[in-house]
């Protein structure tokens, strides 16, 4: 049985329930669209800091973000267009952003569509007239995120997208990491180094990113909560970001569609024609062993 419920805590919050596999879902369009809880069997797979996502000036840390249009930051928080600069925040608006709820479905599944719209407000930062329309479905042990990107401009639209999910982690030594690539680049250092399936969790910070990807498909498998997690993304997501800090319950499993800067290198970046769409999916899996 599937059901959608709406509360009123600080923010307008949907819930969306599978009531027989025991999963539930928590979104809060008004707070950038974004899903703050995932309960499967009881267990709650997502990571979130509640003191700062009470907190309107501060971004959300945890859930799981959306990143549009860039993935990452830029050099000063600029890009340049056609000989102009522009200021553009880390990882974009669209998490910052209120989104609205368009859609509801209950059969088969639970279902919860949001639109974000570009306004005068995205339009200062970021020239084009967009609709980014994200679908949230939630049966069993899956969630499954439906993207689609509309170019309602004249000219055409570059952008990047991925998401930045915190996943729940107590004793992040106990994790297994099988990601399907063989380097990737200390996002500090800049420095590429070989991958051999572990992390050294002593470091402050770690923010790797896996660039040479060969398989769409990553997991993570927690040994003391007897826990997998397997992502799976679209082509479009080129690039996985590894992040975490020292003495935080939570590590992130990034889908990029494209690194760090593309809107200035314009590498990877997906630039859409007036008028053309594109639509992607990400789905989440989580297995109790």
């Amino acid at each position: 049985m599937f059901s959608i419920a709406i509360q009123q805590q600080q923010y307008k919050t949907y819930i969306l329930s599978d009531e027989t596999a025991g999963s539930h879902l928590e979104v809060v369009p008004e707070r950038g669209g974004i899903i703050t809880r995932w309960q499967v069997k009881g267990e709650e797979i997502f990571y979130l800091d509640t003191e700062r996502f009470t907190n309107p000036e501060l971004s959300v840390r945890g859930g799981n973000p959306i990143l549009f249009p860039i993935c990452g930051n830029l050099p000063d928080n600029t890009y340049t267009l056609n000989g102009k600069p522009y200021t553009l925040k880390q990882h974009g608006f669209a998490r910052d952003l209120p989104w609205e709820v368009t859609d509801q479905l209950t059969t088969d599944k639970a279902a919860l569509t949001l639109v974000l719209n570009s306004n005068e407000q995205t339009k200062a930062v970021y020239p084009f007239d967009f609709q980014v329309v994200f679908t949230y479905e939630l049966q069993g042990n899956t969630l499954l995120i439906k993207q689609h990107y509309h170019n309602l401009s004249s000219t055409p639209l570059p952008f990047s997208a991925g998401f930045h999910p915190y996943f729940l982690a107590g004793d992040k030594n106990q994790l297994e990491f099988a990601i399907p690539s063989q380097e990737y680049q200390d996002q500090k250092t800049k420095e590429v180094h070989s991958f051999n399936g572990n992390f050294d969790f002593s470091r402050d910070e770690i923010d790797f990113a896996f660039g040479q990807i060969t398989s769409q498909s990553a997991s993570v498998t927690d040994h003391s909560r007897k826990l997998k997690l397997t992502l799976d993304s679209d082509d479009i997501f080129s690039l996985l970001v590894f992040w975490t800090l020292k003495g935080k319950e939570f590590y992130c499993l990034e889908p990029w569609s494209a690194p760090r800067n593309s809107l200035n290198t314009g590498e990877k970046l997906t630039v859409l024609e007036p008028g053309a769409s594109y639509t992607a999916s990400v789905k989440l899996t989580a297995d109790f062993f």
